[in-house]
Protein backbone atom coordinates (compact mmCIF):
# COMPACT_ATOMS: atom_id res chain seq x y z
CA UNK A 1 0.00 0.00 0.00
CA UNK A 2 1.41 3.30 -0.44
CA UNK A 3 -0.34 6.78 0.90
CA UNK A 4 0.86 10.15 0.50
CA UNK A 5 0.82 12.50 3.51
CA UNK A 6 -0.61 15.92 2.87
CA UNK A 7 0.38 18.58 5.17
CA UNK A 8 1.88 22.31 6.21
CA UNK A 9 5.70 22.43 5.64
CA UNK A 10 5.61 26.22 7.55
CA UNK A 11 6.85 25.30 10.76
CA UNK A 12 10.33 25.96 11.91
CA UNK A 13 11.35 22.57 11.44
CA UNK A 14 9.60 21.81 8.15
CA UNK A 15 6.97 19.04 8.72
CA UNK A 16 5.32 18.98 11.85
CA UNK A 17 6.98 16.31 14.45
CA UNK A 18 3.39 14.99 15.46
CA UNK A 19 2.70 13.94 11.73
CA UNK A 20 5.79 13.19 10.63
CA UNK A 21 5.99 10.27 13.46
CA UNK A 22 2.56 9.18 12.41
CA UNK A 23 3.90 8.61 9.14
CA UNK A 24 6.98 6.52 10.26
CA UNK A 25 4.95 4.73 12.94
CA UNK A 26 2.86 3.86 9.78
CA UNK A 27 5.64 3.19 8.03
CA UNK A 28 7.30 0.62 10.68
CA UNK A 29 3.68 -2.10 9.80
CA UNK A 30 4.79 -2.22 6.31
CA UNK A 31 2.98 0.76 4.44
CA UNK A 32 5.15 3.24 2.13
CA UNK A 33 4.08 6.32 3.22
CA UNK A 34 5.40 9.73 1.05
CA UNK A 35 5.63 13.00 2.48
CA UNK A 36 4.23 16.37 0.62
CA UNK A 37 4.33 19.64 2.79
CA UNK A 38 2.55 22.90 1.53
CA UNK A 39 3.99 26.11 1.82
CA UNK A 40 2.24 29.46 2.44
CA UNK A 41 -0.01 30.87 5.21
CA UNK A 42 -3.81 31.34 5.22
CA UNK A 43 -6.36 30.40 2.79
CA UNK A 44 -5.15 32.18 -0.30
CA UNK A 45 -1.11 30.53 0.60
CA UNK A 46 -2.69 27.16 0.84
CA UNK A 47 -4.61 27.42 -2.43
CA UNK A 48 -1.72 28.39 -4.37
CA UNK A 49 -0.73 25.15 -3.68
CA UNK A 50 -3.50 23.13 -5.51
CA UNK A 51 -2.41 23.05 -9.22
CA UNK A 52 1.07 21.69 -7.65
CA UNK A 53 -0.49 19.14 -5.96
CA UNK A 54 -3.14 18.30 -8.84
CA UNK A 55 -0.22 17.99 -11.07
CA UNK A 56 1.75 15.79 -8.66
CA UNK A 57 -0.92 13.34 -7.86
CA UNK A 58 -1.67 13.05 -11.34
CA UNK A 59 2.30 11.89 -11.95
CA UNK A 60 2.36 8.99 -8.83
CA UNK A 61 0.28 6.68 -7.71
CA UNK A 62 -1.25 6.33 -4.47
CA UNK A 63 -3.56 3.94 -3.08
CA UNK A 64 -4.81 6.71 -0.15
CA UNK A 65 -4.34 10.63 0.37
CA UNK A 66 -3.96 11.64 4.03
CA UNK A 67 -4.47 14.66 4.68
CA UNK A 68 -3.51 16.80 8.03
CA UNK A 69 -5.42 19.53 9.33
CA UNK A 70 -8.28 21.15 7.79
CA UNK A 71 -6.25 23.54 5.20
CA UNK A 72 -4.14 20.78 3.95
CA UNK A 73 -7.56 18.78 3.66
CA UNK A 74 -9.22 21.64 1.60
CA UNK A 75 -6.14 21.89 -0.47
CA UNK A 76 -5.99 18.04 -1.07
CA UNK A 77 -9.82 18.02 -1.81
CA UNK A 78 -10.01 20.67 -4.61
CA UNK A 79 -6.49 18.53 -6.36
CA UNK A 80 -8.68 16.06 -6.79
CA UNK A 81 -7.03 14.08 -4.16
CA UNK A 82 -9.02 10.35 -3.76
CA UNK A 83 -9.66 8.50 -1.84
CA UNK A 84 -9.18 11.25 0.94
CA UNK A 85 -8.64 10.78 4.39
CA UNK A 86 -8.27 13.73 6.92
CA UNK A 87 -6.94 14.16 10.62
CA UNK A 88 -8.64 17.27 12.32
CA UNK A 89 -6.71 18.53 15.23
CA UNK A 90 -7.99 20.82 18.22
CA UNK A 91 -7.49 24.06 16.45
CA UNK A 92 -9.43 22.95 13.10
CA UNK A 93 -12.53 22.74 15.04
CA UNK A 94 -12.14 24.57 18.23
CA UNK A 95 -10.79 27.88 16.64
CA UNK A 96 -13.24 29.11 14.50
CA UNK A 97 -16.92 28.77 13.33
CA UNK A 98 -16.13 29.33 9.81
CA UNK A 99 -13.86 26.04 9.49
CA UNK A 100 -16.53 23.84 10.88
CA UNK A 101 -18.67 24.84 8.26
CA UNK A 102 -16.38 24.19 5.37
CA UNK A 103 -15.51 20.85 6.96
CA UNK A 104 -19.14 19.57 7.05
CA UNK A 105 -19.14 20.79 2.98
CA UNK A 106 -16.39 19.88 2.06
CA UNK A 107 -17.21 16.11 3.82
CA UNK A 108 -20.17 15.99 2.20
CA UNK A 109 -18.86 15.97 -1.18
CA UNK A 110 -14.99 14.74 -1.26
CA UNK A 111 -13.29 12.79 2.12
CA UNK A 112 -14.05 9.65 2.44
CA UNK A 113 -12.81 9.80 6.63
CA UNK A 114 -12.53 11.68 8.93
CA UNK A 115 -10.48 11.13 12.19
CA UNK A 116 -10.48 13.47 15.10
CA UNK A 117 -8.32 12.79 18.00
CA UNK A 118 -11.33 13.24 21.35
CA UNK A 119 -14.50 12.52 21.91
CA UNK A 120 -14.50 16.45 22.87
CA UNK A 121 -13.60 17.09 19.05
CA UNK A 122 -16.62 14.46 17.80
CA UNK A 123 -19.07 16.59 19.62
CA UNK A 124 -17.88 19.77 18.77
CA UNK A 125 -17.21 19.33 15.29
CA UNK A 126 -21.14 17.33 15.18
CA UNK A 127 -20.38 14.73 12.27
CA UNK A 128 -21.18 11.37 13.57
CA UNK A 129 -19.11 9.33 10.93
CA UNK A 130 -16.15 9.79 12.32
CA UNK A 131 -13.13 7.80 13.72
CA UNK A 132 -11.71 8.96 17.10
CA UNK A 133 -7.80 7.75 17.31
CA UNK A 134 -5.51 9.93 19.30
CA UNK A 135 -2.19 10.47 18.09
CA UNK A 136 0.02 7.66 20.07
CA UNK A 137 3.19 7.68 21.86
CA UNK A 138 6.30 6.40 20.85
CA UNK A 139 7.54 4.33 24.62
CA UNK A 140 11.03 4.01 23.39
CA UNK A 141 11.93 6.89 23.22
CA UNK A 142 9.25 8.79 25.96
CA UNK A 143 10.26 6.92 29.18
CA UNK A 144 11.72 7.89 32.84
CA UNK A 145 15.22 9.19 32.87
CA UNK A 146 17.58 10.20 35.49
CA UNK A 147 16.16 13.90 36.35
CA UNK A 148 19.78 15.40 37.41
CA UNK A 149 21.03 14.39 34.21
CA UNK A 150 18.56 15.94 32.16
CA UNK A 151 18.35 19.12 33.96
CA UNK A 152 22.18 18.58 33.25
CA UNK A 153 21.78 18.25 29.92
CA UNK A 154 19.71 21.27 29.50
CA UNK A 155 21.88 22.96 31.49
CA UNK A 156 19.29 23.57 34.57
CA UNK A 157 19.87 25.14 37.61
CA UNK A 158 19.99 21.37 39.85
CA UNK A 159 19.63 23.50 43.19
CA UNK A 160 15.59 24.39 41.96
CA UNK A 161 12.63 22.98 40.90
CA UNK A 162 11.35 23.66 37.28
CA UNK A 163 7.83 24.29 35.76
CA UNK A 164 7.59 23.10 31.89
CA UNK A 165 5.02 24.87 29.90
CA UNK A 166 4.29 22.61 27.80
CA UNK A 167 3.32 24.77 24.69
CA UNK A 168 4.65 27.56 22.54
CA UNK A 169 3.70 30.64 25.01
CA UNK A 170 3.14 32.25 21.41
CA UNK A 171 0.60 30.49 20.90
CA UNK A 172 -2.95 32.15 21.71
CA UNK A 173 -4.65 29.00 22.51
CA UNK A 174 -1.97 27.69 24.45
CA UNK A 175 -3.19 30.80 27.10
CA UNK A 176 0.65 31.31 28.36
CA UNK A 177 -0.77 34.04 30.44
CA UNK A 178 -2.57 31.90 33.20
CA UNK A 179 0.28 29.98 33.95
CA UNK A 180 2.53 33.17 34.10
CA UNK A 181 -0.02 34.51 36.62
CA UNK A 182 0.03 31.66 38.34
CA UNK A 183 3.85 31.09 38.70
CA UNK A 184 4.45 34.60 39.88
CA UNK A 185 1.81 33.90 42.59
CA UNK A 186 3.63 30.74 43.61
CA UNK A 187 6.49 33.77 44.99
CA UNK A 188 9.32 31.30 45.11
CA UNK A 189 12.58 31.95 44.01
CA UNK A 190 13.36 28.15 44.11
CA UNK A 191 11.38 27.47 41.39
CA UNK A 192 11.83 28.42 37.66
CA UNK A 193 9.36 28.41 34.71
CA UNK A 194 10.56 26.77 31.29
CA UNK A 195 8.94 27.00 28.08
CA UNK A 196 9.05 24.90 24.98
CA UNK A 197 9.33 27.58 22.14
CA UNK A 198 10.71 26.14 18.89
CA UNK A 199 12.59 22.66 20.96
CA UNK A 200 13.44 19.98 18.20
CA UNK A 201 11.26 16.75 19.09
CA UNK A 202 14.32 14.98 19.35
CA UNK A 203 15.05 17.15 22.82
CA UNK A 204 11.27 16.05 23.91
CA UNK A 205 12.46 13.39 26.22
CA UNK A 206 14.68 15.38 28.17
CA UNK A 207 12.68 18.59 28.42
CA UNK A 208 9.65 15.98 30.04
CA UNK A 209 12.29 14.49 32.43
CA UNK A 210 13.88 17.68 33.50
CA UNK A 211 11.34 19.01 34.59
CA UNK A 212 9.30 18.62 38.04
CA UNK A 213 5.71 19.84 36.93
CA UNK A 214 4.35 19.66 33.24
CA UNK A 215 1.71 22.29 32.67
CA UNK A 216 -0.74 22.67 30.12
CA UNK A 217 -3.04 25.84 30.37
CA UNK A 218 -4.62 25.49 26.45
CA UNK A 219 -7.71 27.30 25.99
CA UNK A 220 -8.48 24.21 24.07
CA UNK A 221 -7.07 20.64 22.30
CA UNK A 222 -7.52 17.50 20.91
CA UNK A 223 -5.55 15.22 22.46
CA UNK A 224 -2.34 17.02 23.55
CA UNK A 225 0.70 14.89 22.46
CA UNK A 226 3.02 16.43 24.95
CA UNK A 227 0.49 15.66 28.13
CA UNK A 228 0.69 12.03 26.79
CA UNK A 229 4.52 12.00 26.68
CA UNK A 230 4.81 13.61 29.67
CA UNK A 231 2.76 10.73 30.98
CA UNK A 232 5.29 8.45 29.09
CA UNK A 233 7.97 10.14 31.71
CA UNK A 234 6.17 9.59 34.89
CA UNK A 235 5.94 13.06 35.35
CA UNK A 236 3.18 14.87 37.33
CA UNK A 237 0.87 17.32 35.55
CA UNK A 238 -1.16 19.97 36.32
CA UNK A 239 -3.55 20.71 32.99
CA UNK A 240 -6.69 22.31 32.17
CA UNK A 241 -9.91 20.42 31.50
CA UNK A 242 -9.54 20.44 27.37
CA UNK A 243 -9.44 17.55 24.87
CA UNK A 244 -9.33 14.65 26.22
CA UNK A 245 -7.76 15.41 29.37
CA UNK A 246 -9.83 14.07 31.90
CA UNK A 247 -10.27 10.70 30.33
CA UNK A 248 -5.97 10.16 30.04
CA UNK A 249 -6.25 11.53 33.70
CA UNK A 250 -8.83 9.44 35.08
CA UNK A 251 -7.39 7.07 38.44
CA UNK A 252 -4.21 8.62 37.56
CA UNK A 253 -1.92 9.70 40.69
CA UNK A 254 -0.43 12.93 40.45
CA UNK A 255 -2.16 14.35 37.49
CA UNK A 256 -4.07 17.31 38.48
CA UNK A 257 -7.18 19.28 36.50
CA UNK A 258 -7.72 22.52 37.05
CA UNK A 259 -10.05 25.16 36.32
CA UNK A 260 -9.27 28.97 34.10
CA UNK A 261 -9.13 29.94 37.43
CA UNK A 262 -5.07 31.76 38.76
CA UNK A 263 -5.60 30.25 42.27
CA UNK A 264 -6.73 26.63 41.17
CA UNK A 265 -3.85 26.57 39.13
CA UNK A 266 -1.99 27.93 41.62
CA UNK A 267 -3.43 25.27 44.26
CA UNK A 268 -2.56 22.23 42.45
CA UNK A 269 0.75 23.49 41.08
CA UNK A 270 1.94 23.90 45.16
CA UNK A 271 0.27 20.03 45.75
CA UNK A 272 2.23 18.66 42.26
CA UNK A 273 5.59 20.52 43.76
CA UNK A 274 5.55 18.19 46.93
CA UNK A 275 5.24 14.57 44.68
CA UNK A 276 8.38 13.19 44.33
CA UNK A 277 6.74 10.09 42.23
CA UNK A 278 4.48 9.05 39.87
CA UNK A 279 3.05 5.78 37.80
CA UNK A 280 1.47 7.45 34.81
CA UNK A 281 2.99 5.61 32.28
CA UNK A 282 0.96 2.20 33.01
CA UNK A 283 -2.11 4.61 32.74
CA UNK A 284 -1.28 5.11 28.93
CA UNK A 285 -0.06 1.87 28.46
CA UNK A 286 -3.40 0.91 29.52
CA UNK A 287 -5.54 2.84 27.26
CA UNK A 288 -3.52 1.37 24.02
CA UNK A 289 -1.95 4.81 23.56
CA UNK A 290 1.40 3.40 21.87
CA UNK A 291 2.19 4.97 18.50
CA UNK A 292 2.18 1.08 17.05
CA UNK A 293 -1.39 1.18 18.12
CA UNK A 294 -2.71 3.98 16.61
CA UNK A 295 -0.70 3.21 13.63
CA UNK A 296 -2.54 -0.24 12.96
CA UNK A 297 -6.15 1.72 13.37
CA UNK A 298 -5.04 4.00 11.14
CA UNK A 299 -4.15 1.06 8.62
CA UNK A 300 -7.34 -0.26 8.94
CA UNK A 301 -9.17 2.68 7.81
CA UNK A 302 -6.87 2.69 4.69
CA UNK A 303 -8.10 -0.63 4.20
CA UNK A 304 -11.30 -0.01 4.00
CA UNK A 305 -11.14 2.36 1.52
Amino acid sequence: MRVLFVSSGNSINGISSIIKNQGESIREQGVSVVYYTIKGKGFRGYLANVKTLKAYLKANDFDVVHAHYSLSAFVASLAGAKPLVVSLMGSDVKSRRVFRLLIKIFNIFSWSKIIVKSQDMKNSLGIKNVEIIPNGVDFDRFKPMNQSDCKKQLDWDLSKKQILFAANPNRYEKNYKLASDAFELLHDDNIEMKVLEDVPNELMPIYHNAADIVLLTSLWEGSPNVIKEAMACNRPIVATDVGDIAWLFEQGQGCFICSFETSVVVGHLNRALVISKVDLRNRIKKLNLDSNSAAKSIIRIYESL
